[in-house]
């Protein structure tokens, strides 16, 4: 309440407080605006003939204050002017009122203006949370945005479920260096280097994503990792980044399950000229297994004897072969039909291995 009349002050005041407000007073327009940007009100009663700083003037002086614009500013008057009515409205004024105060107006014109300020009050906090809303989602789509990037990057090496568990946090990060027993499969083809000169690259192409494509799916359907594939080369871990169980028996489940797709594909490509076949290696042991690469480029590998193992059991296999290591076989001899492939001595290895030659599933 801004007024330099103490009389008409102390009648305005106890008018307001039965109408259940708290009044404050400033006895000039300055004042009132010093009060005003150091508490919090709600509604401004401003007389509009105060000496100094006229109530005109301290209404656009209100409004022209960022910080204070948005309070309801009623002004009030002895004289009922209507040039200073609009010059009041004008400038921002919620409404005007004259004295003698007629009590219902008074009561109507207050409760009306504290509404608008309580509604204004709303608007604004509405306004605030959205906003906080807005960048908590900006934040959780970059999250999920880098997520699924990474996501995309991980299904190049596992399975959809394994990625989904590594981002989630239900599996390790497979690219911290760690150790660990696994079960390596390798593939290659058998005749392709011939196949290749022979025949244009687009039918060579085409021949690979059939292959990769038919491989790929088995890959998946036994929970496999996908280390990588170069040409008609493909690597295939079990045992990480998460452990399975029995993986050697994945291992040689996948080998076969892979032998007899293969076998239909191949029958299709005979009937057009070509002649290829596949041979699988697989041993199990240790190997240390992370990240390798360089900034900018870094893929998941596993170094150790087991996958130089795996490749060798892989070049020795013939067209329709799957030969595997000693500690293999130990794990799946009751559940496959095999046969000793003999002692062979091995390339990269300084000791000759017993090797077997997997036929099926008992």
């Amino acid at each position: 309440m801004v007024d330099d009349d103490e009389g008409s002050c102390g009648i305005l005041r106890r008018r307001l407080e039965r109408l259940g407000c708290a009044v404050t007073a400033a006895p000039d327009g300055m004042t009132a605006i010093a009060m005003m940007k150091e508490a919090r009100f709600d509604l401004v009663m401003l007389d509009t003939m105060m000496p100094g700083v006229s109530g005109c003037e301290s209404l656009r002086r209100i409004k022209a204050d960022p910080a204070l614009q948005d309070i309801p500013v009623i002004m009030i008057s002895s004289i009922d002017d209507s040039v200073s009515v609009t010059r009041c409205i004008e400038l921002g004024a919620e409404d005007y009122l004259t004295k003698p105060f007629d009590p219902v107006l008074l009561a109507a014109r207050v409760s009306a203006g504290l509404a608008r300020k309580r509604l204004h009050d709303a608007e604004a906090r509405h306004i605030a949370e959205l906003a906080e809303l807005n960048l908590t989602l900006e934040a959780r789509v970059s999250a999920q945005v880098a997520q699924m990037e990474r996501l995309g990057r991980l299904k190049r090496f596992f399975s959809p479920h394994l990625a989904e568990l590594i981002v989630s946090g239900g599996a390790d990060d497979p690219l911290k260096t760690h150790r660990r027993e696994i079960t390596v499969v390798f593939l290659d083809l058998r005749g392709f280097t011939a196949f290749a000169e022979l025949y244009e690259p687009e039918e060579v192409m085409g021949v690979l994503r059939e292959y990769h494509g038919a491989m790929g799916g088995l890959v998946l359907v036994h929970e496999g990792t996908l280390e990588r594939f170069t040409g008609d080369g493909m690597m295939i871990f079990f045992g990480d980044p998460a452990p399975v169980p029995n993986p050697a028996e994945r291992a040689v489940r996948m080998a076969i399950a892979m032998q007899a797709r293969f076998a239909a594909l191949a029958e299709g490509w005979r009937k057009v000229g070509y002649d290829i076949g596949l041979g699988i290696g697989i041993a199990q042991g240790f190997a240390t297994l992370g990240a390798i690469g360089f900034e900018g480029r870094i893929d998941y590998g596993a170094i150790g004897t087991v996958t130089n193992l795996a490749a060798r059991l892989c070049a020795e296999a013939g067209p329709g072969e799957i030969l595997v290591g000693q500690r293999v076989i130990a794990s799946v001899e009751d559940l496959v039909q095999y046969v000793p492939a003999g002692t062979l001595a091995l390339k990269g290895l300084s000791k000759p291995i017993q090797a077997f030659r997997v036929a099926g599933v008992r």
